[in-house]
């Protein structure tokens, strides 16, 4: 029997309603959901492949432990036993901190992934976490950090109605957008001209965002601090600063002035490559804009002066004037955040609370450099990592030199890896906990939401019922935090992972004077929660108390998960709102501009200017494709092939200089290694740069993705060896390094 089911979809950060054809168990279409609150209608190939990535046949669907080396399928509760005797005995002999967690990028995109892992660092009371962000992101949460006291609030730009839209290292249009969540990039472009505003896009790449942009600007790769420093120092200079609402919640902007002023744009102009007029009049037609946003992303994060780039799109957004005011940077309000309290001082943002054992990194946001994994793992002393627990990730192509990061897994006392895949890294693994397919779980957007450029909230069961003995993902880490705990026997109850976070969280709720269950029994407000498992409580709970919640009575129109389940649509919450003095959080409650630590780092930045940098090398970026996010998408063949492919492009002068031509395998140096891959021949690239996609490289024995291996492809991070970090953040240079090319053979 055929019918339809309505599912947010995972597969990217535009998060677009869709609707599910299921004939008995299986997805057998999916196309955009036109009522949908958010994405009205809006799908990219990845959603409209729901029902392939859905079936892939590779995927596990029991666990595998391994027995006298070889994985091989085991129950549910021989499994978590498993688990817990292999992380018993390494944290019983070592301590915690000898147990290491790594989270990957799909945790941001499941409700389990948001959940449970701090739950879980939090059973081990360990030091040693190493996340995606350190490869992508952690970049824009230190300088929001210094800016607002919070590394989490990161303004977005409000689209839907800007005037003057700058992106920098962003392709939206091949993206769906990132730290902004947006469904239908494309359309919202297309409003932006309607109404007469302008594109402007800064890459080294005509992408095609770049391609579609009123002005391009093409830099050289990892030069964008100095850029945006220019433009800032064009608006002190000419007097074009005009912050209006925000003059009285700023500090630091004469530090910024001074900061500023060695970065004209004459000085920058040869390290960037881009004339110096060019970056005046980015400057001035920023400042003439009556609503305008800057926004940065990948390109401009993963690069060696990362932080300071992120945090110079934010000084652009407030010397402007454009930060917290609707058209400009906004901070958006999720269903599931803390209701508002009263504005106040808050504590700041620092790091370096601890550091990594072998090279001294500091810790980031309780978190470790993902390019120092393998160091920790193979380097002898005491305190080295023994044991890891992997949720969604796959760092042996994510992360610098795959190779020394197998080999360092493959000598680890213990490894359990959450994944539904044997891939690079789960083969690795002592346990793998495989979980359900998407279809078969609930989906709520808690990371995303934060980053919406319309507030909105939005809520979908499974689609699917789950398999006959099968548990889905938050029983799956419940019980893995239980094993952890040394609960984790064949009676233990998944239900008092979530009861426990319910607990604590009510706790606080009604000791705290601001929040609308203040002064209540705890208990009493728990057994008010509505929902059919753990994870719909805590989500009912997070509902209530959030800023457009009932308050468990309060507000008797608020929002709780029982009327959120009535809009299966979704419930529009309407456009981004001023919120700043919510948001600030630092030890001045003002948006401190020229932070200690910041500051800081920019002498760093102006000798690189002054050096010029190597000119000669080629200089390597990576690139986004539609149909592909990162390594876990390649074992779908719809997604793969045409231009979805691992190619080095080159511009035709570099190629022809270099003897390569079209499809001719090119044989590429790093600092970590060597790689061969195809040529392809593009003036959309600028002279001196080399570009390479990210998460390939399927060709390890030991796998089982069938269609990813027969395109294997290379992998563009083994030319890193690790070494190269944007110290603020921790991290890794991804983009702009330097390389050699040469034919092979």
């Amino acid at each position: 029997m055929t019918r339809t089911a309505l599912r947010i979809c995972p597969l990217c950060e535009a998060t677009c309603g869709l609707v599910l054809t299921i004939d008995q168990d299986r997805v057998t279409h999916a196309r955009g959901d036109r009522d949908d609150v958010f994405s009205a209608g809006f799908v990219c190939p990845k959603g409209a492949s729901f029902g392939a990535l859905d079936a892939d046949p590779d995927r596990l669907t029991r666990p595998l432990v391994r027995r006298d080396g070889t994985l091989a399928e085991a129950s549910w509760a021989e499994a978590f036993e498993a688990v817990a005797a292999g992380i018993g005995a390494v944290s019983g002999a070592h301590g915690g901190d000898a147990v290491g967690v790594v989270l990957g990028n799909p945790n941001v995109h499941t409700m389990a992934g948001a959940l449970y892992p701090a739950q879980l660092i939090g059973a081990l009371r360990t030091r040693s976490v190493f996340t995606a962000s350190t490869l992508d992101q952690m970049p824009k949460h230190v300088s929001c950090g210094y800016l607002f006291g919070d590394p989490n609030a990161i303004p977005v730009p409000d689209l839907d109605r800007t005037d003057h839209l700058v992106l920098i290292g962003a392709n939206p249009l091949v993206s769906n957008g990132s730290l902004a969540t947006a469904a239908d990039f494309p359309g919202k472009l297309k409003a932006l001209r309607r109404r007469g505003g302008r594109l402007v896009v800064i890459d080294p790449n005509r992408t095609r965002t770049a391609a579609a942009a009123d002005r391009h600007v093409a830099p050289r790769p990892g030069t964008d601090a100095a850029l945006l420093f220019a433009m800032v120092q064009v608006l002190f200079a000419e007097e074009l600063t005009d912050p209006g609402h925000l003059a009285p919640h700023l500090s630091g902007v004469a530090e910024v002035r001074d900061l500023a002023a060695d970065f004209t744009p004459e000085s920058v102009a040869a390290y960037c490559d881009v004339p110096a007029e060019d970056i005046r009049s980015l400057a001035r037609e920023l400042a003439a804009a009556e609503r305008a946003a800057v926004y940065g992303r990948l390109g401009s994060t993963a690069v060696e002066f990362g932080t300071l780039a992120s945090w110079l799109v934010d000084v652009l957004n407030v010397l402007t004037g454009n930060l917290d005011r609707p058209g400009g940077a906004m901070f958006p309000l999720a269903a599931t955040a803390r209701a508002p309290r009263p504005p106040r001082p808050g504590k700041g943002f620092t790091t370096g609370r601890w550091r990594s054992r072998v090279s001294g990194h500091p810790e980031v946001k309780g978190e470790l450099p993902t390019a120092a994994l393998a160091e920790e793992i193979d380097t002898p002393g005491e305190g080295r990592l023994r044991a890891l627990i992997v949720v969604a990730s796959n760092p042996v192509l994510s992360a610098p030199d795959g190779l020394r990061t197998d080999r360092a897994l493959s000598g680890l006392d213990f490894m359990v890896s959450v994944d539904p895949y044997l891939n690079e890294t789960s083969r690795q693994a002592h346990v793998v906990l495989p979980p359900p397919p998407p279809a078969r779980s609930a989906h709520y957007d808690f990371a995303f939401s934060t980053l919406a450029v319309r507030n909105t909230v939005r809520y979908s069961p499974p689609a699917v019922p789950l398999a006959s003995g099968a548990p889905d993902e938050p029983e799956i880490l419940a019980r893995l935090i239980l094993a952890v705990l040394g609960q984790g026997g064949p009676e233990a109850d998944p239900a008092l992972v979530d009861g426990q976070a319910v607990s604590r969280r009510l706790g606080a709720e009604t000791a705290d004077p601001h929040s609308a269950v203040h002064g209540r029994d705890a208990e009493e407000v728990a057994a008010l929660l509505g929902g059919r498992t753990g994870y719909e409580r805590r989500l009912d709970m997070m509902l209530r108390l959030g800023p457009y919640g009932d308050g468990f009575g309060a507000d008797p129109e608020g929002l709780t998960l029982a009327g959120l389940l009535d809009h299966p649509h979704g419930i529009d919450l309407g456009p981004l709102g001023p919120r700043l003095g919510a948001v600030l959080r630092t030890a001045s409650g003002t948006v401190e501009l020229a932070a200690p630590p910041v500051a800081a780092d920019v002498p760093r930045l102006r000798a690189a200017v002054a050096d010029g940098g190597d000119r000669r090398s080629l200089v390597l970026i990576g690139r986004r494709h539609l149909r592909s996010n990162n390594s876990w998408m390649h074992n779908v063949p719809v997604l793969t092939g045409g231009s979805n492919r691992c190619t080095a492009q080159l511009h035709p002068e570099d190629a022809a200089r270099l003897g390569l031509v079209e499809g001719a395998l090119a044989r590429i140096k790093g600092d970590g290694g060597e790689i061969t891959a195809p040529v392809e021949i593009t003036d959309t690239l600028r002279r001196g740069v080399v570009c390479l996609p990210h998460g390939w490289g399927h060709d390890r024995t030991g796998t089982r993705l069938t269609a990813a291996s027969r395109e294997p492809g290379v992998n563009v991070n083994q030319l890193l060896d690790g070494s190269r970090l944007d110290p603020l953040s921790g991290t890794a240079v991804l983009n702009g390094f330097p390389i050699q090319v040469e034919a092979a053979g």
